[in-house]
C-alpha cells in the first residue's frame, strides 16, 4: 500500500533513520525539522499520515498535534507521536492533543509498520466518505461538518472480552466517567452472540484469553457483516508486539499494553469512539445527500433522476424476463386553477396528500416519481395488463372519491387526474424514451376524453364499470 508519511523530528539522524524504513517499505516520504514546517507540509503537501516527534524546541508535538486536529481539513491525517517518553501520562497527554497513537523509542519496526498501514487504510476509507461530503456540500444539500475531536464521547456501549476479571472490573469502573454502558463477557462465542443481537460502538478484546486465540475472534469479528465496522482495542502484554502487529493488519484498530492505565484506557477509548462517531457521520450525511439528490423534496417520491434510471434497469431485465412492465403517467386535472384561485401553499398540500394516495394504492415494490409540477409515473413491474387496467382505475377512483382536505374556504376541494397507460410486454426490447412517448401520448388522449380518465395504448379509454377498485389478490 503506498503512501505518503511525512516524519517530523529536529534530530537529523532519527529522521533519516524512519526515512529509510520506510523508504524500504515503498512509502513515499516527505521531512521535517520543526512544528512550523512541519504544519506548512501538512497544509502544502496533505500526507496521508504524520510522525511526530513530541521533544522539539519552540513548537513540540504536542501543539503541532492540536494545530493539525483542529482544522477541518486535515484534521483526518492520522498523527503518530514518537518520543522517548514512556509515562503514561505523556501518552495519555498525546491521545488528548488527538492524536491517533502514541509509540515509544527505540520503535519497534514490525509494530510501527503494521501501525502506518493501518492508519493509512483507515484514512483512506475516511478520504472517501470526506469527498461525497464536499459533494453534498456543494450540491448545497448539507452543511459542512467539523472534525473527529468534535464528536461525542459519552454513553457509549462497549464488549468487552477478557477473562481477567481485575481487568474487566477496571474497565467498567473507568468508563463510568462517560456513562458508557460496559458488557463483559469472558469467550468468543459469548462475544459472537452479542453482536448478533446488538449493535456496539467498541469491542475491547483480549489476545490472551486462557481458552482461544484472541486474534482468531478480531478476524471473526471483521468478517461479520454486522460488526465489521465496529473499532476494536486489543488488549495485550509487551511481549505480544508481534501478535499486535498482526492484530493491526487483519482490522484491530488500536492496543493497549497491560498493565493497563486508567487515563491512557480512558484516552484510547474516547479516541476510537469520536472516530467512529465521525465516520458514522459522515455517512449519514453522505445517504442523506443521496436522498435529497434522488427524491422530491415536496412529496418524498422519487424524482426524475431517479426515475429515469431505474426504468432503464426494469426495461433491460424485461427483455430476458417473462414478466410485463406497465408504465401509467399520471396528471392532476387543472391544476394550475388551484394554484392560482388559491396560491401555491394550498397547491403544495395537494401534491403531497396526491403523493401519499398513490403510494397507499400500489404494491411495496411498485415506484412512483414526481417527474415535476402536477406530472406523476409509477411503474409496475410484473404485471398483465388486466391488472395494469385495474391499478390505474384504483387511482384515479381513489384520488377522484374523497375531497382533498385543505386550507380554502370549504376546507376541502374535489380533485380528480387523468392517467395514460402502457404495457412493455415481456421480453421485449424496449427504448425508454419510446416507452415514456406511448404513455405519454395516451395520457394526453386521456385529457381530450374529458380529464378524469384512464387511458391505455393500444386498448383505448378504460371504462371503469369494468373494474373492480379493490382486488384483494393484488394488495396482498
Amino acid at each position: 500500500m503506498s503512501a505518503r508519511v511525512l516524519v517530523v523530528d529536529d534530530i537529523l539522524p532519527n529522521v533519516k533513520l524512519l526515512e529509510a524504513k520506510l523508504a524500504s517499505e515503498y512509502y513515499d516520504v516527505l521531512t521535517a525539522t520543526s512544528g512550523p514546517e512541519a504544519l506548512e507540509k501538512v497544509k502544502r503537501d496533505g500526507p496521508d499520515i504524520v510522525l511526530l516527534d513530541v521533544m522539539m524546541p519552540g513548537m513540540d508535538g504536542f501543539e503541532v498535534c492540536r494545530e493539525i486536529k483542529s482544522d477541518p481539513s486535515y484534521a483526518h491525517i492520522p498523527v503518530v507521536m514518537v518520543t522517548a517518553l514512556t509515562d503514561a501520562a505523556d501518552r495519555v497527554r498525546g491521545l488528548e492533543a488527538g492524536a491517533d497513537d502514541f509509540l515509544s523509542k527505540p520503535l519497534n519496526d514490525t509494530a510501527l509498520m503494521a501501525r502506518v498501514r493501518s492508519l493509512v487504510r483507515l484514512k483512506m476509507t475516511v478520504d472517501e466518505w470526506r469527498v461525497r461530503e464536499n459533494t453534498a456540500t456543494q450540491l448545497g444539500v448539507v452543511d459542512k461538518g467539523g472534525t473527529a475531536m468534535n464528536e461525542p464521547v459519552e454513553n457509549a456501549r462497549i464488549l468487552v472480552v477478557d477473562d481477567q476479571d481485575y481487568d474487566s472490573e477496571k474497565f467498567i469502573e473507568t468508563l463510568k466517567v462517560d456513562n458508557d454502558i460496559v458488557e463483559v463477557v469472558k469467550t468468543g462465542p459469548e462475544a459472537m452472540e452479542c453482536v448478533i443481537g446488538q449493535d456496539y460502538d467498541l469491542m475491547v478484546i483480549s489476545l490472551n484469553l486462557a481458552s482461544e486465540d484472541g486474534l482468531r475472534l478480531c478476524s471473526h469479528i471483521r468478517s461479520s457483516e454486522r460488526s465489521r465496522s465496529v473499532p476494536i482495542l486489543m488488549v495485550a502484554g509487551e511481549d505480544d508486539m508481534s501478535r499486535i502487529a498482526h492484530g493491526l493488519e487483519i482490522g484491530a484498530h488500536d492496543y493497549i499494553l497491560r498493565p493497563v492505565d486508567r487515563n491512557e484506557l480512558l484516552a484510547r477509548v474516547r479516541t476510537q469512539i469520536r472516530r467512529k462517531r465521525f465516520q458514522e457521520r459522515l455517512r449519514s450525511t453522505y445517504e442523506i445527500s443521496l436522498s435529497m439528490a434522488l427524491t422530491d423534496s415536496l412529496t418524498g417520491l422519487y424524482n426524475r433522476r431517479y426515475f429515469e434510471v431505474h426504468l432503464q434497469k426494469l426495461l433491460q431485465k424485461n427483455e430476458t424476463s417473462r414478466k410485463s412492465l406497465g408504465i401509467l403517467m399520471i396528471d392532476i386535472d387543472h391544476f394550475k386553477s388551484v394554484n392560482d384561485t388559491y396560491g401555491h401553499a394550498v397547491g403544495d398540500d395537494i401534491l403531497k396528500e396526491f403523493s401519499e394516495r398513490l403510494q397507499d394504492k400500489l404494491r411495496g415494490f411498485d415506484m412512483v416519481a414526481r417527474l415535476g409540477g402536477e406530472e406523476f409515473v409509477a411503474l409496475l413491474p410484473d404485471v398483465s395488463n388486466e391488472m395494469a387496467h385495474i391499478v390505474a382505475e384504483r387511482l384515479r377512483s381513489a384520488i377522484a372519491e374523497k375531497p382533498f382536505t385543505c386550507k380554502v374556504p370549504d376546507g376541502s376541494l374535489t380533485i380528480t387526474a387523468s392517467i395514460g397507460g402502457t404495457i412493455v410486454e415481456k421480453g421485449t426490447t424496449a427504448d425508454p424514451d419510446q416507452a415514456m412517448k406511448q404513455a405519454d401520448d395516451s395520457l394526453y388522449k386521456a385529457k381530450n376524453e374529458g380529464r378524469n380518465v384512464s387511458y391505455f395504448h393500444e386498448t383505448g379509454k378504460l371504462n371503469p364499470e369494468d373494474f373492480i377498485p379493490e382486488p384483494r389478490m393484488f394488495l396482498d
